[in-house]
């Protein structure tokens, strides 16, 4: 993982600490820097909506640290023997979009030849940094909250295939569009201080992460954790991407399994583009973010506790 500054220097109060390229850098005693950048290949052929996933996508970072977006750069691969540059343009409509809703200035960017497109943002934000948001910060005794549902991989996967139902693209989409502004809100109200933003190493391996750089164990109660609809029937049909068996294998020696089937577990393991956050807090105050979420039209869920350990997973 990059490091956007020496270990020993002052400034910088955490690194990586969502488990992705993400920095923080203390300005003063009430603000801070975020930074990061991510890109991603198209997950649908529209393209302004690729736009807006992928900006979506890339600004999650900063909301995972329970900071604000500023200022971000394009970044682009393109193919413009293939590809028109309208086109592009429609690209950079949608992530002006997320922008707009986000409250955030995207000031130009970069573009590359590549043969296959990529789109994405590099990203500045601002949080304080008393009251951060990091991967290092789960604590036993919290309870888990997961503030979106999984199942993008298995869909984005069918949406490749053409075996998507209309009805669960439009599904997966709106949750793919859907910001983490309102869930960092709610997890820094709760007295979050461990949080992980749920993308492409899917649940069980950014939560397994979390909780070894934590120095904690935790337990996932399956049943409570939830599904974009149609995604459980895409996956029996083997709409399951490649990513998912990887963040499997990478997790499965701290990972008990109990009884659950095969399929349960890759299901945790979905690999997630522009996911939710998971955070812990105490029973109470989750229980009251759960209210606040569900009143802002998240699909949220308590889906298990933080107990003293040394960085295993076990599903009950």
């Amino acid at each position: 993982m990059r490091r956007l500054a020496p270990v020993d220097d002052p400034a910088l109060l955490v690194g990586a600490a969502t488990g992705d390229d993400a920095a923080v850098y203390r300005l003063d005693d009430g603000r801070a820097l975020v930074v990061t950048a991510d890109f991603i290949t198209p997950v649908v052929d529209d393209a302004r909506m690729w736009g807006r996933v992928a900006a979506a996508n890339a600004v999650s970072d900063v909301y995972a640290m329970g900071g604000r977006p500023l200022l971000a750069l394009n970044l682009v691969g393109w193919n413009s023997e293939e590809l028109s540059i309208d086109l592009l343009a429609e690209v950079l409509l949608g992530a002006q979009d997320i922008a707009s809703e986000g409250g955030f200035i995207i000031a130009g960017g970069h573009t590359v030849d590549d043969p296959e497109p990529k789109f994405g943002l590099a990203v500045v934000g601002e949080a304080d940094p008393d009251r951060l948001l990091t991967n290092t910060g789960f604590r036993p005794g919290d309870v888990l909250v997961l503030t979106k549902p999984l199942g993008i991989g298995v869909i984005t996967t069918a949406i490749k295939a053409g075996t998507a139902p209309d009805d669960v693209v439009h599904g997966a989409l709106d949750c793919m569009t859907r910001l983490n502004a309102e869930a960092a809100r709610v997890a820094l109200d709760a007295g979050a201080t461990g949080a992980t933003d749920v993308t492409g190493f899917g649940l069980l391996g950014h939560l397994g992460r979390a909780v070894m750089e934590s120095g904690v164990d935790a337990e996932i109660d399956v049943g409570a954790v939830p599904l974009l609809e149609g995604a459980r029937a895409l996956a029996e049909t083997g709409s399951i991407p490649g990513g998912s068996r990887r963040n499997l294998a990478w997790v499965d020696e701290r990972l008990d399994r109990g009884n659950h089937a095969e399929l349960d577990v890759l299901l945790l393991a979905d690999a997630q583009t522009s996911g939710g956050l998971v955070f812990g807090a105490s029973p109470a105050a989750a229980h009251e973010a759960l209210d606040q979420l569900e009143e802002t039209g998240h699909t949220a869920s308590v889906i298990g506790r933080v107990a003293e350990g040394n960085g295993r997973l076990r599903l009950a």
